[in-house]
């Protein structure tokens, strides 16, 4: 019932990681799956069945509320409970599976806004997932751990995004709640049977304060959280948000937007791909964050100015690569700069507080559009981009100034 709570050695875990690799990452196939195989006709959903505009926005921004008040006091649950990570992530297909149900037997207002609570805790169990599958990697090996799941994400989210408009299509709304149920069912049958890496066991003095307050001095704990916040930010306003806006006020039309998904997610899974064979050194990831939060910045600043489907896409095309660098480095940070015993905590910490980007990104960027217009969006975005780099300049400038002013 237990299992072991002392560190296993480098090759063990490797041999964990090939005894379990293809399990683990088709239950994380199905996590995403479950969950977006509905999202990017969601909205057009409530609207058919008679939602309002701000009915349908308060519904939308529950799924990052849920997350916000969950990933943390999650991480910090498991931390306690040892034996409870894996029936943790169970639990996040069940919610997955009960959520799609009630979409299936309601259209109340307030069962679709409890279907999409239940959704956003089942992605608060994605910091299950992230603990589980780097304890198959050594410390050094984090990043590529957390490029794989990057890269099941990405593939994930753009598989659904590429069918699911064509199944409503053809079979109904319903359909995609469908698929999602079976998804979830499928993922939970495979979490169920996955086997967990040997894990540090957290001292047993330890409370809920304590850990708390270790988990806040982590070192760079709070920066990467920030530099995601930024990053989230950023993706939930542009390809998740309103660059389909401003490729539909260009005169594209809806069926064509496919091609500005994928110039966005190809390049970026690409890049998170690319993570699992390259092993970035500690001293370049800094400057790697650096020059992708730059070129992203440049990059969204110069939206406004496309004015046709091709220049529309191939500006996503580099800010989806940019992203793709992005998210597994700052994921392999924290794994990286965590204690053992805290890598739930510290993921926990840092996924609730980037899902406020979720949340407050798009919102803010709705303000600006409203009395600003969508140019203004996209100048706001690459501002919060060049914030990221030049934060991280700062930081890796007091770095190398910190033995001069020792000595």
């Amino acid at each position: 019932m237990s299992v072991l709570h002392k560190q296993l050695p480098a090759s063990a875990k490797n041999s964990y990681a090939k005894k379990n690799h293809f399990l683990f990452l088709s239950s994380v196939f199905f996590f995403w799956f479950a969950i977006y195989i509905y999202t990017p006709v969601f909205g057009l959903y409530l609207e058919n069945i008679g939602f309002s505009y701000n009915s349908i926005g308060f519904i939308l921004g529950s799924y990052g509320i849920t997350q916000i008040l969950f990933r943390f006091p999650l991480g910090i649950l498991s931390d306690l409970l040892h034996g409870m990570r894996r029936y943790l992530l169970v639990l996040g297909f069940v919610m997955a599976l009960i959520s799609c149900a009630l979409f299936l037997i309601s259209e109340s207002f307030y069962i679709i806004l409890l279907a999409r609570l239940l959704a956003g805790i089942t992605a608060s169990m994605w910091v299950m997932a992230t603990i589980l599958y780097s304890n198959y990697f050594s410390k050094e090996e984090s990043s590529k751990a957390m490029s794989i799941l990057q890269f099941l994400t990405v593939f994930s989210q753009f598989a659904s995004m590429a069918i699911c408009g064509y199944l409503v299509e053809y079979f109904g709304w319903e359909i995609p709640f469908w698929i999602g149920a079976v998804s979830a069912l499928l993922g939970g049958i495979l979490a169920w049977n996955i086997k967990e890496a040997a894990i540090e066991r957290i001292a047993e003095n330890k409370n809920v304060l304590s850990i708390i307050k270790m988990t806040w001095h982590i070192p760079q704990l709070k920066m990467m959280t920030f530099l995601s916040f930024i990053a989230h930010s950023l993706l939930f306003i542009t390809i998740f948000g309103f660059s389909p806006m401003y490729a539909a006020k260009l005169g594209v039309k809806e069926g064509s937007l496919l091609w500005l998904t994928s110039a966005f997610f190809i390049p970026h899974a690409f890049a998170t791909f690319s993570l699992v064979f390259i092993k970035v050194k500690q001293n370049y990831v800094s400057s790697i964050l650096i020059c992708c939060f730059t070129v992203a910045s440049l990059f969204v600043f110069f939206i406004p100015y496309a004015n046709n489907l091709f220049a529309l896409s191939l500006l996503h095309a580099v800010i989806g690569l940019s992203l793709g660098f992005v998210f597994p480095l700052l994921l392999g940070q924290v794994v990286h700069h965590s204690p053992g015993e805290l890598k739930m905590s510290a993921m926990g910490f840092h996924q609730s507080f980037y899902a406020i980007g979720i949340l407050i990104g798009p919102m803010f960027a709705g303000y600006i559009a409203e009395y600003r217009g969508l140019a203004d969006v996209f100048y706001f975005t690459a501002l919060l981009s060049i914030i990221a780099a030049i934060l991280l300049i700062a930081v890796k400038r007091k770095k190398i100034a910190a033995p001069k002013t020792v000595s």
